[in-house]
């Protein structure tokens, strides 16, 4: 992609990089309503995981299936089999590393029958208290020459965000 550029970003405080990260996209994509342009164009966390339904592709982080189970598309024992896995890998969520997860989707998608649980953490060599972020620095440059007044406030606080990672 013309003009991004992919970065793996290292954190100490996993809840604090949420947050953080949380605060600057919620800024880019006002931004991005009003200008056309968002300069974060993607974001893997290390315990990210896709899982293929009847509509699509649906992304969450490994403690967040019992959230979320109810809007996969998907038949009950297919989804009793996922719990099963998930209910696991949040049990030994202290010494759960990335090939464990890698492990476990094999395992999901051998037990389902098909490929339906997707990880990309693992090949792009994430490891626990990482995130890798695509960046569009052609956004990024373009609303930091159009902006003003306040708009040019919740950008660089963004920014400032990203900045302390990167």
């Amino acid at each position: 992609m013309v003009g991004t550029v992919s970065r793996i970003v290292r954190f100490e405080d996993e809840e604090a990089f949420i947050n953080d990260l949380d605060l600057a996209l919620e800024a880019f994509s006002y931004l991005a309503s009003k200008y056309g342009h968002n300069p974060v164009e993607g974001v893997v966390l290390w315990d990210q995981l896709g899982i293929k339904d009847e509509e699509g592709m649906k992304v969450f982080r490994v403690g967040e299936f019992p959230f979320v189970e109810g809007l996969l598309k998907l038949d009950l024992e297919r989804i009793r089999i996922l719990e099963r896995y998930f209910d696991e890998m949040e049990s030994k969520w202290d010494e759960l590393s990335v090939e464990d997860i890698a492990n476990y989707v094999d395992l999901m998608n051998e037990a389902l029958g098909e490929e339906r649980v997707y990880y990309d953490a693992y090949s792009l060599g994430l490891d626990r208290n990482t995130a890798y972020i695509i960046l569009n620095l052609v956004s990024l440059n373009y609303l930091e020459s159009v902006l003003e007044g306040k708009d040019r406030e919740i950008f660089e606080e963004a920014v400032g965000l990203l900045l302390k990672y990167l």
